[in-house]
C-alpha cells in the first residue's frame, strides 16, 4: 500500500517586484461580481531556488497592444476569464486583473481566485512549479480548461511527469518541443549571443593551464538532485583534473570577491571572467528531459568554452553544428570520457574545431536558426511579448475559438461539430525514472541517499497524479480527499484490479 506521499518542498523564484511586459488596457471585473481584493497566502519560496530562465528576464511595462487579427470589440462585461492559479507569477503590473488583446481576440486576465466559479471563467493556467494535488481547484468545471505553463526543472514537479498528471491539462507551456506553445530556446536570447567573440584566447588558456589551471571546471552548489551528477563527476575526477568550485565536490576555493556564489545564477561580469578561462565546462542538468536545456549549456557556448554535457537527450538537435558540445552519453565511461578530453587539450587544432561555430557560415544547425527566427516570444527583446504573455495570449485566443465553435454547435448542431476536445500526453512533458549518475541503481547500497530520495519522489508523485485524477472523475470538491484515494487506489492496485 502506498504511503502518505512526501510532499515536494520546491517552490517557484519569486517574482516580486518585477515589471512584465503587458499587452493591456486597464479594464476590472464588474462591481456586483467581485469582492474587495483579499492578498493571497506567500508560498514558501525558502526551501529551493529553481531554474528559471524568467529570474534572467528583463521586463517592461508597455503601452495597450492589439493583433493584427483582433477586431474584438466586445466590453470587458462580455469577455471570457483567464484565472491565474499561481499569483506570484500573475505576468501583469499593478492590480490583479487586465484586459489583454491578442492576435486574433480580447480576454480578461486576473489571479483574482474569487473568479473560480463563474461561468465566464472559462480556463485556469497553472504554474507547474506551484502545481500541487492536495491544492488543486476541486470541483473541476466542466466549461472549463485547464493550462500549464512549466519551464523549470523537471524535478520541481514529477506529477506532470506521469500520464495522469500531465493530462489533466487541455493546453501546454513547456520546455518539449512538442509542447502547444514550446519554450525549448527559453536560455538562448538570440543567435547573436552564440556568435560572440570567444572571451579568453586559447592562447591565454594554455598560458593558465601551464600555470597549473585544471582543463575542466565545475561550479554547483545544488547537490542532491535527481540526475546524481556529482556521482559521475566524481569518477570522472579520477582520471582527469577537474577544478570544483561551489559546495558540490568542492575542492578549490573561490577567490575572495567570487565568495558569493550567488553570482553563478547570473552573468555578473566578474564571475563571468572568471569561469571563461577554463578550456572545458562540465554542463551537467539537475534533471534529466528530452529537450530541457539551460544556462549551463548555453553559457560556455557564448563565452567561447566547450560544453561536457549530460541533459536533453537529444541535445544534439539543438547545436549550432555537429562539433561543438561534448555529449557525455557518447562515451562508454568516464575514463574513455576523459581519455578523450586530454587529447583535445593536448591537440589545440582539434580543440578549436570546437569553436568555429563563432563564425555564422559554420551554424549549420536549420532548426535552431529557424526556430530562434520563427519564435514569437523574445529574451530581453521588447519588440517582442515575453513567453509569459505569449502563452496567456496563446490560451485566450484557444479558448474564443473554442467558445465560438461551441456557440456555432448550438446554433445549428446538424451544420457546424462540436469543437474537439484537446488534452496534453506525456510527449508535452513526461520525464523518464531518475536513474545513477554513473553506475546501475541495482548497485547502490539501500542506504545511498540518493537512492533514499529521487526514485521514491518520482513514484510517489504517479500517486498523486493518479488520486487527483481520481478526485476528478469522482466530481470531488475537496483536495483532502487525495490521500483517500491515494490509498484506495494502491488497495486496489495490490489486489490486481488497478
Amino acid at each position: 500500500m502506498a504511503g502518505r506521499s512526501r510532499l515536494l518542498p520546491f517552490a517557484c523564484l519569486g517574482f516580486f517586484g518585477v515589471l512584465c511586459w503587458v499587452w493591456v488596457s486597464f479594464a476590472s471585473f464588474p462591481d456586483d461580481q467581485v469582492l474587495p481584493l483579499e492578498a493571497l497566502d506567500a508560498l514558501d519560496r525558502g526551501a529551493f531556488q529553481p531554474q528559471s530562465a524568467l529570474s534572467e528576464m528583463e521586463f517592461s511595462s508597455v503601452v495597450s497592444y492589439r493583433g493584427p487579427g483582433n477586431r474584438d470589440r466586445r466590453s470587458n462585461k462580455e469577455l471570457p476569464i483567464l484565472l491565474w492559479w499561481s499569483g506570484g507569477l500573475f505576468p501583469h503590473f499593478p492590480g490583479d486583473t487586465e484586459r489583454i488583446d491578442c492576435a486574433t481576440s480580447s480576454c480578461l486576465v486576473t489571479s483574482n481566485r474569487k473568479v473560480q466559479l463563474y461561468k465566464r471563467t472559462t480556463s485556469i493556467i497553472f504554474y507547474g512549479t506551484d502545481f500541487r494535488a492536495y491544492e488543486a481547484p476541486l470541483p473541476r468545471l466542466r466549461h472549463q480548461t485547464w493550462a500549464l505553463f512549466h519551464e523549470e526543472s523537471p524535478m520541481n514537479n514529477y506529477v506532470l511527469s506521469h500520464g495522469p498528471g500531465i493530462r489533466l491539462f487541455n493546453y501546454t507551456a513547456t520546455f518539449r518541443r512538442e509542447s502547444d506553445y514550446p519554450l525549448t530556446l527559453q536560455w538562448l536570447p538570440s543567435l547573436e549571443y552564440l556568435l560572440e567573440p570567444v572571451a579568453v584566447s586559447l592562447e591565454e588558456k594554455n598560458r593558465l593551464r601551464r600555470e597549473g589551471l585544471a582543463p575542466v571546471l565545475y561550479m554547483q552548489s545544488h547537490c542532491d538532485v535527481p540526475s546524481d551528477r556529482d556521482r559521475y563527476v566524481k569518477e570522472l575526477m579520477k582520471y582527469i583534473k577537474i577544478d570544483s568550485y561551489g559546495k558540490c565536490l568542492n575542492n578549490k576555493p573561490l577567490p575572495e570577491y567570487l565568495e558569493d556564489t550567488a553570482t553563478a545564477t547570473g552573468e555578473e561580469p566578474k564571475f563571468m571572467n572568471f569561469v571563461a578561462r577554463y578550456k572545458f565546462h562540465l554542463a551537467l542538468e539537475n534533471g534529466l528531459c528530452p529537450d530541457y536545456m539551460t544556462e549551463k549549456l548555453w553559457r560556455p557556448l557564448h563565452q567561447g568554452c566547450v560544453p561536457i554535457y549530460r541533459g536533453a537527450s537529444a541535445v544534439a538537435d539543438w547545436m549550432p553544428n555537429d562539433r561543438s558540445v561534448i555529449i557525455i552519453d557518447d562515451f562508454p565511461s568516464p575514463q574513455a570520457l576523459a581519455d578523450f578530453l586530454i587529447h583535445l587539450d593536448e591537440n589545440d587544432d582539434e580543440y578549436a574545431k570546437y569553436l568555429k561555430f563563432k563564425n555564422p557560415s559554420r551554424i549549420t544547425n536549420t532548426r535552431l536558426l529557424e526556430s530562434l527566427k520563427t519564435r514569437e516570444w523574445g529574451v530581453n527583446d521588447m519588440s517582442k511579448p515575453n513567453y509569459l504573455n505569449g502563452f496567456e495570449c496563446y490560451v485566450c485566443d484557444q479558448e474564443n475559438a473554442r467558445l465560438a465553435a461551441e456557440h456555432a454547435h448550438k446554433k445549428a448542431p446538424k451544420t457546424n461539430q462540436p469543437p474537439r476536445p484537446k488534452m496534453a500526453n506525456n510527449s508535452h512533458m513526461g520525464c523518464p525514472l531518475p536513474s545513477p549518475g554513473y553506475g546501475d541503481v541495482k548497485d547502490l547500497p539501500s542506504d545511498d541517499g540518493w537512492l533514499q530520495i529521487w526514485p521514491q519522489d518520482y513514484w510517489q508523485s504517479l500517486d498523486q497524479a493518479e488520486g487527483l485524477e481520481s478526485l476528478i472523475r469522482h466530481n470531488e470538491s475537496d483536495p483532502s480527499l487525495l490521500w483517500k484515494h491515494i490509498q484506495s487506489i494502491a488497495v486496489s492496485r495490490a489486489k490486481g484490479k488497478h
